[in-house]
């Protein structure tokens, strides 16, 4: 299937943590080959949307360059990656919302496509990555349809991703061991790694 053919996403790029393994560092901010990690992934998605959200609850002013609309959490206490997705689906202006985290430079268009493929193959259920048998809640593509279940399941202390997505019939997108396209370079070592 042609990429012009895949129906319109929004896409949300996950920049939202504490960077505990980085030091307390805004990961996303952090170089990697001469350019920050939220860049390399800001390079690959731009064109797939013209609604490019990201997750962060600091740096507002530098993550601005690199998005249409941004979300913070309303809680302080950095509650994790479902915060972000659930703040996303609520202002998503598409069908369709593709998630990425900010440490993963190696995805690529394939990947993107391929995930795109499968929602049209089950437009209702949530699709995500997972590689040799193991789920990468945060490579996933979810439908805004879900938007007032997450918000339900929020409100009833959920904070799982993978939970979420799974009780509603989550769909993979198998990929081989060590791929590396799903690498999170998300300590001091990994990105030090050519």
């Amino acid at each position: 299937m042609l990429q012009s053919t895949l129906p319109p996403c929004s896409i949300l790029l996950l920049a939202g943590g504490r960077g505990s393994r980085m030091g307390g560092q805004d990961k996303g901010l952090i170089d990697w080959q001469g350019v920050p990690l939220i860049a390399h992934l800001h390079a690959l998605v731009r064109p797939l949307s013209d609604d490019l959200i990201i997750s962060c609850n600091r740096n507002h002013d530098r993550y601005r360059a690199y998005a249409d609309q941004l979300v913070s959490d309303a809680d302080t206490s950095f509650p994790g990656p479902l915060a972000g997705i659930r703040a996303a689906l609520q202002i998503a202006r598409h069908p369709w919302l593709l998630v990425l985290p900010c440490d993963t430079p190696g995805l690529d268009a394939v990947l993107l496509t391929e995930l795109r493929q499968l929602g049209v193959q089950h437009p209702a259920q949530p699709c995500l990555a997972r590689e040799d048998g193991q789920w990468q809640p945060l490579v996933s593509l979810i439908p805004r349809a879900l938007a007032d279940e997450l918000e339900t399941a929020w409100q009833s202390g959920e904070r799982s991703p993978l939970r979420f997505f799974l009780r509603h019939a989550a769909q993979a997108l198998d990929c081989p061991a060590g791929d590396p396209r799903l690498a999170n370079l998300n300590t001091p070592q990994l990105l030090r790694q050519p």
